[in-house]
Formats: C-alpha cells, structure tokens, sequence
C-alpha cells in the first residue's frame, strides 16, 4: 500500500474526531526552522488578518485492539480496510503538505495497535521528528491514549500544543456497555495528570523568570525548554449513543471545568456508522441537540452562567426550539426589561441578543451619549431578539408586544426570516450577461426604478456600438 493510498484511508477515519478549535497558542516564526502558529485558528478557523488555516487531520493506525460498540474502527469489524504510517512516513507527510502551504498544524489521533504504551511511542517518535529534525514549530494537537503511562504522557505533552484524552461517553454504565475495554479511571487519570503537569509547568516557567535578571551574562545563554501542552487539553463526547440527558452531560463538563481545567468539551453527535443491537436503531443524527448543547457550553464558559440556571431535574433536556439565553430569559421575565443605558455588565449579558462583546461595547458607548435603537444597531446588538428584553432611556423596545412567556415564545421560536436587505439574489438580473451574447435589448428589471432603467438602456446601446465597431475592424 503506497502512501497516498494509506492518506485516503487514515483522513477518513479521522473524521470522527472533533478538533474544530483555536490553536490557542502564539508562537512566530524561527531562522532556520519551519511554520508559526497563531492564537487564532487552527482546523478552518480565521486569524486576525483574515488567514484560514487548517490541520491535516489523521490517525497514526486504524488498527485497534479495542471493539467499541460504536467505533467504525474496533477490532470485530472487518469491512475496514487497515493502514498504518511508520513515525517516518507522517513526518514527512505533514511537511509536505506544510511547504506546500496546504496546512498550518497537525491533528494526531490513533487506534489503540497492540497496547496504549505502544501506539504512543509512534506518536511521540512522528512528533519527535517534525519538532527535532524538521524544526517545525507550527500547531500539534495530539490525542492522548487512555491508559499510556506518564513518562509517554510527559514525553507526548513536550511536543504538542494541546493534549486530549477523549472520554467518549458521559457515564461509567454506558462505557461499560459499548466500550468495556476501557474504564473511566483509564480516561480520568491522564485527564488529572495532564493538568498538574501544565500547572507544575508554569509555575516553574514563572520561577525561572523572575530569578532571571537584566544583569545575567549574554555569554551564558539560557536553553528554553518547550512548554507542557501550552494550549492546554480538551475532551469528547458521543451524544444520543446512550440515554444519558443534558443535565447530567452539562453537570459531567461543568464538574470538568473545574476540577481538570479543560479549556473545551466537545460534543459529537452519535452518527449510526455501525450496525449493534446496544445503539439506537433510528438513523437520525441529533444535531440539534448537539447545537444547543454547545450553546449551554458556550454560557457555562463565558456568560457567567451556573448549570444550575441553565437546566434543572425536572427539565433535563434543553429546549429544542428556543437557545438556552432565551429561555432561561423567558423562565426568568421579572429579571427584565433591563436598562440598557444604566445596566451593569453582568446584566447585560444575560439579554438574548447581547453577546458580551455587544454588552462591553454598550457600557463603553453609553459614556458619551445615551443610546436608543440605531446606536445598538450601529454597535451588533441583534435588535430583532433584544428588543423585548430592554429599555432605552425608558421605552421600551418590544412597545405593542404583550410582555408575557407565551407570546415573547412565540417570536423567539419563529423561524428567522433575514429578509430581502442585502440579498444578492433580489438584485441580481435572470440570466448571466456576457459580450458575446445578444444585447438588442437590455432586461427589464421587475423592480427598477425609471432611472435605472434609463441607465442600463445607455450602457447597453454604448455596449451595443462597441461590439459594431468590434466586427467591422474584423
């Protein structure tokens, strides 16, 4: 099997692995050494001067010595084609692609081939090779294998940007059920050892930079040593594989949040790949869920919002029609309408239609002069949904509306009509023009105003002279 082939088969095996996130990580370019990575994204993501980069995103081996129920890879099925890259073999591929400005980084994932202690050492020797030898300094995010010693894990953690260790389903009685292989003590243990590496790291950088002192000998210049997973570490999970609801997986990543410090939970929704009596029968993939699942995520992480205001017992599902901003607004109506022009910024972020850099943007405003409708506009708040959660200077923006959880829910849930403003399709004319077609009569814009359409009569009869004077010289 030649390289490009094993390529095709290890790239579509990845595509199950979430990794749609920023780097995280800012380190410029070196003499003599190759790529740079940016805070800003990695895997489709745009940095701040508009640059798209990608990952080249691939499994070390499809081989695994696991039967995961749910896995397209596990050990049982034999439809799989399997392929391997030596260490060698996927250095040399990513800086191929790499100088072929294809790609900014890599994405590591792998199965498990022969024991986990195994597979890691291709993988630390694959990075080890680009680091060392190529010098490539550009993005590594690399999948961490449950049950890999520490010395692999410290080794793995010195040469990626980001660890993951994938805890795949959100309870231990699910995990025992479609992936008995493997254990939430194997998958939390290198969780807990990667963040007091990090913390340990750090501590000791911060150290070292303050025994440093301006007075130190140019002629005795101190070695950096690379950072331990400067972009910190992230998991997955598999959602609708398993009946846990959307209370215990938001509790299950808060609890995570704070006691390994994750900088991401992923979710991924379960896609029917294989074919087991232990999976849901139904074919439908919940995206939806998995939509309003990170929009929760997203308000745990930077709206200031608890588990607990976000989903309770009762109600463990999240609501499918309405994000959760909007409904907790809807659950929580005496808290507003909110002042935009007084509010507190804690205040303002709680409004749908507010996000926290519209709400800083508003407190920054407000200071020269008081804001009403085109000023919010003018600053991104989306006034469509806002409106019925605020007051400016002391109207209020939804006036006519009854005020009440029915009706407010009945607007937020109604599919969002965007409208002709803008709409290229509105403005654009039936048929694609061209100077070689016939141009006797110019279009009739069902919408024109008279003096456009006197406007395109002039060009047309000037385009129309054009071509005459075209053929006669011919």
């Amino acid at each position: 099997m030649n390289l490009i082939e094993k390529l095709e088969i290890l790239a579509d095996a990845a595509k199950y692995d979430v990794a749609c996130t920023s780097s995280g990580v800012q380190r410029e370019g070196k003499k003599g050494q190759l790529g740079a990575t940016s805070n800003a994204g990695c895997c489709h993501s745009f940095t701040p001067d508009g640059r798209c980069i990608t990952l080249l995103k691939v499994l070390m081996t499809n081989v695994c010595a696991y039967d995961c129920a749910y896995c397209v890879n596990r050990k049982s099925n034999d439809a799989v084609t399997r392929a391997s890259f030596t260490p060698r073999e996927l250095a040399d591929l990513t800086i191929g692609f790499y100088r072929r400005n294809c790609i900014e980084g890599l994405f590591l994932s792998s199965g498990v081939v022969g024991s986990p202690d195994r597979t890691s050492e291709l993988m630390v020797e694959a990075l080890r090779i680009l680091r060392e030898e190529y010098g490539f300094r550009g993005y590594i995010h690399a999948k961490a294998i449950p049950g890999t010693s520490v010395e692999l894990l410290d080794a793995l953690g010195r040469l990626s940007d980001r660890l993951s260790v994938n805890l795949e389903l959100p309870s231990q009685q699910s995990l025992g059920l479609l992936a008995p292989a493997k254990s939430r003590h194997a998958i939390l243990s290198p969780m807990r050892h990667i963040h007091e590496s990090i913390a340990e790291d750090k501590e000791s950088r911060a150290s070292r930079r303050k025994r440093l002192t301006m007075y130190q000998s140019r002629a005795l210049p101190v070695r950096k040593s690379r950072a331990f997973a400067p972009a910190g570490q992230s998991t997955q999970m598999i959602i609708g594989a398993t009946p846990e609801s959307d209370f215990q997986i938001l509790n299950l990543s808060a609890s995570l949040y704070q006691t390994v410090n994750l900088k991401r939970v992923f979710f991924s929704a379960y896609l029917p790949v294989v074919k087991n009596p232990l999976l849901p029968s139904t074919d439908a993939v919940q995206l939806n869920r998995e939509h309003r699942l990170y929009q929760a995520d997203w308000l745990m992480r930077f709206y200031g919002f608890n588990v607990s205001e976000i989903i309770d017992a009762e109600n463990p599902f999240l609501a499918p029609d309405l994000d959760p901003k909007a409904n907790w607004a809807l659950n929580h109506l005496d808290f507003f309408p909110v002042e935009v022009n007084t509010a507190p910024l804690e205040a303002l972020v709680r409004v749908p239609g507010i996000g926290v850099r519209g709400a800083k943007l508003i407190c920054r405003a407000r200071r020269q002069s008081t804001l009403g409708e085109a000023e919010l506009r003018k600053l991104g708040v989306a006034y469509k949904r806002a409106r019925y959660f605020i007051t400016m200077n002391g109207a209020w923006g939804g006036s006519g509306i009854d005020f009440s959880r029915d009706a407010l829910h009945a607007r937020l849930s109604a599919p969002i009509d965007g409208g002709r403003h803008g709409r290229r399709a509105a403005k654009a004319v039936p048929g694609q023009m061209t100077l070689f077609e016939s141009v006797e009569q110019p279009p009739v814009l069902p919408e024109a105003s008279a003096a456009n359409q006197a406007a395109l009569e002039v060009a047309f009869a000037a385009q129309r002279t054009a071509l005459a004077a075209a053929k006669a010289v011919a």
